[in-house]
This record gives structure tokens, C-alpha cells and sequence, in this order.
């Protein structure tokens, strides 16, 4: 009996210790290290779906400590805002708008959300860490900052590489402590001390950089659009260095959903801002803007595969882990939505496959809070002391403007798309303004204001003296206009032409531009310059240097300049007697490249010498020079890879930019390139960066556009204003894009001459046909070539003009329709006088002539019919 008391009695003591260890265990939980967790939103569905998956997530990670959204609203926002239930919720006010500069920046929400958080949150008050996160994540196990490293005057942070003005003249800038300015963000665990420090630095150096304008330029930011939207983070690194905080930066805490993890890392934090893809699957949060899918019931986001497809999709470990990762953190979006539907008293949605999976013990132990592993736990080596790039000058370059021109129309609209996607990737310092040269009547209709900062010129096109189409004249015309009616600082432009993709940024430092020194690419085939068209139309031909394409001029040059430019253009249009091949060497003899002689004679006329480059543009399709970054892509002509090809004349009356989804039929995959031969090997690959980086332009901007997702909607046709074959062959492989082209040509493909055209002839064929569009006949007469195909003349939606006695294709049309009128009224007449003669003959006959002459009444007689057709 005793024996039976004993064991007890250490039962309940064991029972007891394991009570108390657990009890203090929790204590140790809770005090003293009290973490709070802060996320920043504004009042939209976009940041809502964000905010429920979020919250979600949280919860299913068991994220030690309270969290707080800092929901930054107007008070017009607030009123009609449904989203107050969402999250436990701190309301700061709205600084999207700046109260004192009225800058649109949005992102400076969230320092300006967090300090007001410090200054009037009574929870504030009880805090010893926070954990600041942004709403795009998804949290996979839980943040503590002391077992991630975090120690008080040391944050922990995530990588941030591409912040480069930490290590350039950015950082000299903005603050007194360059080399402490540390790459980091997205993840922050920090103690509240050193957070109410930086707090303060961290909204004021954001408004000082997003104020920086002239520094906003890739290669001084990193950002590769260029346009100060990352300001806030500068803000952070620039705040923080300031008051003396270095960071543990940890690059394994982290990941972007798309990436592959490290062997052996962990990690506990997902950021979904890049799109991901699964297979066919993809998503991407731009897609879903304005989505109010929180607010509607039973939808979700499209569901991925399944982790059985996955495990039959990759074979390579590590990178079937990504696509686990990717799957669940759509899988986990999706649950959150499926829990706050029902939180709002949304009706039971119908049983699915889908919805199962979610419930099921499969997905719940595959998302089961994830624990630290000692390689998640590993830091970045970071040097204490770094040194900012010495090789610097400290004179600041000088500032640089690039314009290019373009028209009202469709054709200019795409690539101007294109060229500008392409600016604010390639880290061009400066602006970029487009020039655009409009009549009167073609701005009225003119739906592309805001595809780019633009400067409206008038049109030139239809000279306003001589008459003569010519809308080459408007680059230099429009050139002219913006030097005398704008003013810029800038000390250098840089003029492109609209087809063109910038692949790199293009500065007179590098090019080793000067005054009466400009940079430009050559133009072998100018030939005039070195005959007797130099010598009549500038006093000094030796001056005359074959180039164009891209220019880099100084900005007085340029005031001289613009000026000859225009009239020695002119000059060189009304020369037809030297239009020549053997003179001009234009193979059209069209005087169309008078424009380009009229910029090399105008230079030569001022004696400007220029720095001649072939390393600067390319056009796609031509083999590269070993070891040169081309910076410029010029698509001015038609280019291939395979059976694809592309040209840009075959799109000339195209909306591609107001016709949501549409895009350029894709290039072939790199992946499926021939691998043994190099020099085509690169010219390819070039040739395909340059479609897909059109096509990614045209994407972006029907995302901005708001645009559905393009895999809803099916590719628009090209209309059908352009007849030429090759573009009756682009427009069937939009149809089917997996036939060759071989297997796209027509009948009226072959029997038409223009088959055996050059792609240069082609584009000569489009160019002429926008003349005569506008009723210019001698200008196409002036041509001469047999070579053009003469279904050209049914390209125009006008009438041409005629020198003869019929003037009007509408005349044509009446005498057509005046010659089917009396031929019917004939016919009619002779079966009229035929119907008398049957009444004498018998049935049998008169249901002969009924069946031979009225396919009408002939059930089986389609073939009759269409005989009958053809006889009226």
C-alpha cells in the first residue's frame, strides 16, 4: 500500500514540474520579449485579398504576438471602404497624395503609416520587437527576431541587391554615412528602440529621394523603370545608415515565389510581388488590380495543379520544392478567401475537387508551420567598413534628354509602347519626351495621349508650301519645334527614331560625346555624301559623314543645328533630278531617305564632325560582333529566326495598343536554337529579345490599362487594310500560329508577283500606300518601280486621285452598279419574252426551263445557283 502511495506521489510531482516547465515556457513567450507584427495597405481590393491571405497565413504559422494593418484611407476612401473587419486595424492617414508637393506616391504609406503608428498607438507602448512585413506574403512558420539573429542596434533584414545607390553617388547624397547603407528589405526585425530612432529618417529620406528627380535613373537606383517608385526603400537604407543601425542580412528567410531554395534552407517567409508560373499555370498579383474577389462569394483565384501532377512534372528535387512553393502559396491565398467568404455568411459553395484538396490532411500537413533550419539561420558575410566607388568623378555627369518622333497613328502608337518599356528598363539617364506630329483633324480622334511624356507638334506631313507628302520631314520639323518652344536643363540629347528598343543606357560620357562633336551610327549606304549630291547642296561635302539612326548631341549644337536640318531636307526633296540609285542609293529612287541627307549635309554645313559608333545599334537579324553590348535595337527591317518572322510594315494599320491582349505572334523558345553554329546562335537569341521585349511592353501596358487577362481573350486579327502576302500570312498564323508559313500562303499569294519582293521592297510598298491614302499621286509616279504589286491601290479606305477623266473611285462604283442594274433588267426581259413562248409548249418542258434556269427553285442546285451567279 505504501508502495502504491509512493508511486503516486511521483506521478503527481512529475506531472506538476512538466506543468510548470510548460507555464514558463510560455511566460518566456510572452515577457519580456513582446513581439507585434505591422503590415501597411491602402483602401482597395487589391491590398484586401492581399490583407486576407496575410492574415491567414499568421494564423496557420503561429506567429507569436498581435499584428496590425496600417490602414492608410482619405476620408472619402474611408466612407464607402468594406474592408474594416479584414484585420485588427491601426487607420493612419492617407499620404499618397503629398500635403505639401502633391507628388502621387503611394509607397510612402508605410513609413509615414509606421510613425503614426509610434506617435498615437496606445499598443505601441507595449512592445519590445517588431516585426514589419508587406502585405504581398505569406508567413510559413514563425518571425521571432531573437532566433533569427535580431539583436537590439543589429535589425535582421533580406537581401536587396539591386539597390545599387548604396554604393554610388545616390548614397554621398543622402547621407552623411554612405559606406553604412546596407542592401535590404521586404523582411524587418527590429527592436522598438531602434525603430522609434529610424522612424523619423525613414519618411523624411524617402521625401528627400522621391524629390531627387534627377538621380532616379536606373544606374543611379536600380530601379528599371526609372521612375522613383522605389524611393522608400532608399528611404529605409538611408534612414537606417543615418542613425547608425547595420543590419544581419539574411538571404534564406526570404523567397519570392518563382525562385528555387537553397539545398537544405527553409524558408519561413513567402513575397509574392514577381509572377510565377506552375506548367501552364501562372499568376501574377498586377492581374488582379481592382479584383473584389474577398467581396465575392465562393470565388477564388485559378486553382494550380496538384502535388501529384508536380511529382510527375519535375524530377530534380530541389526544383520540385519551388514549384511545392509556388503551389502553396496560391493554395493558401485561396484557403484564407475560402474562410473569410464564409466569415461574411457567404452560402456553403459547391463541393469540388478543389475545395477538397484544401480541407484535405494532404494540404494541411504540406502547409504545416514551418520550423528554422540552421542554413535559414545563416548571414550574409557583409563588410563593416565598404567603400563607395572611388572611381567616380566628382563632377556629376551632365544631364541627358532623349526624344524621338512620331505620328497620330496606330503604327507609331505600338512601337512608341516599345521604346518606352525599353527606356525605363535600360537605365538611360534622364527623360524622354516624344514628339508627336498631328493634324489638327487626326488629334481630335487621337486615343494614345498617355503612352508617353509628349510634346504635340503640327503636322508636317503634307508640306504647307510645296504640297508634297513627305512624313519623313517631321523628325527634323518636330526636332525644331521642341529646341524653340521647350526649355530643358539638359546638356546632352539623344534622338532615336520610334522602332527601336533600347537594351542598355546611351551617354556621351561613354560615346565620348563633346561640343561640335556628336555621336551617331553608321549609314554606309548614304553614298551622296561622297558625289556630286554633297557637293550641291552643302560648302563642305569632306564634311559630309554617312550616319543617323542614333544621335548624341550637345544641346547648343543641336539649337544651331535643328534649323539646317529641316531646310537641307527640304532642299534635298525638291532635287528629283539627283533621286537616283547610282546618286542617293536608295533602291526606290524615292527620295524617302531625303530626310537622313538632309541631317548629314545640314552637320557637314556646320562643320560637325561626328564620333562614329558600330557599337551602339544593331539591327535584329544581323550577326553580332564578338564581345559588343549593342544598345539599341533598330527593327527598321524584316528580320527571321526559323519559319518565324517579323516585319514591321505588316502592322503598320494594326491597334495593337487599344485592343486589349493583343501582341506580336511569339518568337520561337531560345531553348529550341541550334546550338552549333555561334554567329547565328547570337544573332537569333537578339532577334528574340527584341519580339519578346515588344511583346512584354504591350503587356505591361494592358495591364496598366486594366486590361482582362489576355488568356481569356483570343489574339485580334490584323484588319484588313494591308493586302500585301506577307501579311496575309501573319494574319493566318494568328489564327493558327503552329502552322509554317509555307502552309499559311493562299491562292491570291501565288499568283501574285509580290512574292519574290525583298522585305525592303515590302516596306516600300506600305510606305507608298500611306501616300496614296492622302491622294499624293505623283509622289507614288515618282517611284517608277514595277516591282510594287498593283493590289496595293485596294489598300486605301479613300479614293485616290486621278489625273484623268474620271476622278472618284466612287464614280466607278455608280457606273458598276449602273451596268448589274441594266444587265438584270436584260436578263429579265429576255425570260419575260421567253415566258410567253411557254405557254404553248408542254409541262414537261416548261419544268425543264425551271429547273435549268432558277437555281432559286432548285433544291439540289448549289452549282446552279451559283452558275446563275456568275451569268448575272
Amino acid at each position: 500500500m505504501m508502495e502504491k502511495k509512493a508511486i503516486l506521489m511521483l506521478f503527481v510531482v512529475t506531472l506538476s514540474l512538466i506543468s510548470g516547465e510548460k507555464s514558463n515556457l510560455d511566460i518566456k513567450k510572452t515577457q519580456p520579449w513582446r513581439i507585434h507584427t505591422l503590415f501597411s495597405v491602402e483602401c482597395q481590393n487589391y491590398f484586401d485579398w492581399q490583407t486576407v491571405g496575410l492574415m491567414h497565413s499568421y494564423k496557420k504559422a503561429q506567429q507569436p504576438g498581435p499584428i496590425t494593418r496600417l490602414l492608410s484611407c482619405t476620408d472619402e476612401e474611408r466612407k464607402g471602404y468594406k474592408g474594416m473587419e479584414l484585420a485588427p486595424t491601426f487607420v493612419v492617414p492617407s499620404m499618397s497624395r503629398h500635403p505639401k508637393t502633391g507628388d502621387w506616391y503611394p509607397a510612402i504609406n508605410k513609413p509615414a503609416g509606421v510613425l503614426h503608428w509610434l506617435k498615437y498607438s496606445k499598443e505601441a507602448e507595449n512592445v519590445d520587437w517588431v516585426v514589419i512585413l508587406d502585405a504581398d506574403m505569406i508567413i510559413r512558420g514563425p518571425i521571432v527576431p531573437w532566433e533569427i539573429g535580431a539583436e537590439k542596434g543589429k535589425p535582421v533584414s533580406a537581401y536587396y541587391g539591386y539597390l545599387i545607390g548604396c554604393d554610388n553617388i545616390l548614397a554621398k547624397l543622402h547621407t552623411k554615412h554612405p559606406e553604412l547603407c546596407d542592401k535590404v528589405g521586404g523582411l524587418l526585425a527590429m527592436h522598438i528602440d531602434d525603430l522609434r530612432a529610424l522612424a523619423p529618417l525613414w519618411l523624411s529620406k524617402t521625401e528627400e529621394v522621391r524629390e531627387d528627380r534627377a538621380h532616379w535613373a536606373t544606374n543611379y537606383t536600380g530601379d528599371i523603370y526609372g521612375t522613383g517608385w522605389i524611393s522608400e526603400m532608399y528611404g529605409y537604407s538611408f534612414g537606417a545608415a543615418e542613425v547608425g543601425l547595420r543590419h544581419k542580412i539574411n538571404d534564406n528567410l526570404m523567397i519570392y515565389p518563382g525562385y528555387t531554395p537553397r539545398e537544405g534552407v527553409e524558408p519561413i517567409l513567402m513575397h509574392y510581388g514577381l509572377p510565377f508560373t506552375v506548367g501552364n499555370w501562372s499568376f501574377s498579383k498586377l492581374q488582379h488590380h481592382d479584383d473584389d474577389i474577398v467581396y465575392d462569394c465562393s470565388r477564388l483565384f485559378p486553382e494550380p495543379p496538384y502535388p501529384r501532377e508536380i511529382t510527375q512534372m519535375e524530377t530534380d528535387h530541389n526544383k520540385r520544392r519551388a514549384l511545392f512553393l509556388n503551389i502553396e502559396c496560391i493554395n493558401t491565398l485561396n484557403e484564407g478567401l475560402v474562410l473569410q467568404h464564409a466569415a461574411f455568411g457567404c452560402p456553403k459553395p459547391k463541393w469540388s475537387k478543389y475545395l477538397s484538396f484544401l480541407k484535405s490532411k494532404t494540404f494541411a500537413e504540406l502547409s504545416r508551420p514551418k520550423r528554422l533550419t540552421a542554413q535559414s539561420r545563416q548571414m550574409m558575410e557583409v563588410e563593416i567598413h565598404k567603400e563607395v566607388d572611388n572611381n567616380e568623378p566628382e563632377k556629376p555627369h551632365p544631364k541627358i534628354h532623349t526624344i524621338f518622333s512620331t505620328e497620330c497613328s496606330p503604327y507609331f502608337d505600338w512601337q512608341t509602347v516599345g521604346l518606352v518599356h525599353s527606356f525605363y528598363k535600360s537605365g538611360q539617364p534622364g527623360n524622354i519626351t516624344r514628339l508627336l506630329s498631328c493634324t489638327e483633324d487626326d488629334l481630335k480622334q487621337y486615343k494614345g495621349h498617355d503612352l508617353a511624356p509628349t510634346h504635340y507638334v503640327p503636322s508636317m506631313s503634307r508640306h504647307p508650301l510645296t504640297g508634297d507628302w513627305y512624313p519623313a520631314i517631321n523628325k527634323p520639323a518636330a526636332v525644331l519645334h521642341w529646341m524653340n518652344h521647350v526649355k530643358t536643363d539638359a546638356e546632352y540629347i539623344v534622338i532615336l527614331d520610334a522602332d527601336m528598343i533600347m537594351r542598355g543606357p546611351i551617354t556621351p560620357w561613354e560615346f565620348k560625346a563633346g561640343r561640335s562633336r556628336p555621336v551617331s551610327t553608321p549609314y554606309d549606304y548614304l553614298i551622296g555624301c561622297d558625289n556630286v549630291l554633297a557637293k550641291l547642296h552643302t560648302k563642305h561635302p569632306e564634311a559630309c559623314d554617312k550616319v543617323g539612326g542614333v544621335i548624341i548631341m550637345h544641346v547648343d549644337d543641336l539649337r544651331k543645328f535643328a534649323l539646317q536640318w529641316l531646310h537641307k531636307t527640304e532642299e534635298v526633296r525638291l532635287d528629283r533630278s539627283h533621286w537616283s540609285k547610282n546618286i542617293t542609293g536608295d533602291v526606290y529612287e524615292a527620295g524617302w531617305i531625303s530626310e537622313m541627307y538632309g541631317y548629314s549635309f545640314g552637320a557637314a554645313e556646320l562643320n560637325l564632325r561626328h564620333v562614329i559608333s558600330d557599337e551602339i545599334l544593331i539591327y535584329p537579324g544581323y550577326v553580332p560582333a564578338p564581345g559588343v553590348n549593342y544598345r539599341v535595337f533598330h527593327y527598321g527591317l524584316e528580320y527571321r529566326v526559323g519559319n518565324w518572322s517579323f516585319d514591321k510594315a505588316n502592322w503598320r494599320h494594326t491597334d495593337l495598343v487599344n485592343k486589349c491582349g493583343a501582341k506580336f505572334p511569339d518568337p520561337p523558345d531560345p531553348s529550341s536554337l541550334d546550338q552549333t553554329d555561334n554567329n547565328s546562335l547570337q544573332r537569333d537569341l537578339l532577334s528574340i529579345e527584341c519580339a519578346t521585349t515588344l511583346n512584354e511592353a504591350l503587356r505591361l501596358h494592358h495591364e496598366r490599362r486594366k486590361c482582362p487577362d489576355p488568356n481569356s481573350i483570343s489574339t485580334p486579327k490584323l484588319e484588313n487594310s494591308i493586302s500585301t502576302p506577307k501579311l496575309e500570312r501573319v494574319n493566318h498564323d494568328r489564327v493558327n500560329d503552329t502552322q509554317t508559313n509555307a502552309e499559311a500562303r493562299t491562292d491570291a499569294e501565288t499568283r501574285t508577283d509580290a512574292e519574290t519582293r525583298t522585305g525592303a521592297e515590302a516596306r516600300m510598298a506600305a510606305e507608298t500606300t500611306t501616300s496614296r491614302k492622302f491622294g499624293n499621286v505623283d509622289d507614288i509616279q515618282a517611284l517608277r518601280h514595277d516591282e510594287i504589286p498593283k493590289n496595293n491601290s485596294r489598300e486605301s479606305s479613300q479614293g485616290e486621285t486621278s489625273n484623268g477623266t474620271f476622278t472618284s473611285m466612287r464614280f466607278w462604283i455608280m457606273v458598276l452598279w449602273a451596268l448589274s442594274i441594266f444587265g438584270f433588267l436584260g436578263v429579265m426581259s429576255v425570260m419575260l419574252r421567253g415566258r410567253k413562248g411557254l405557254k404553248k409548249r408542254g409541262k414537261g418542258y416548261k419544268s425543264k426551263r425551271r429547273t435549268s434556269y432558277s437555281g432559286f427553285w432548285d433544291t439540289n442546285g448549289q452549282d446552279r445557283h451559283l452558275r446563275n451567279a456568275e451569268t448575272a
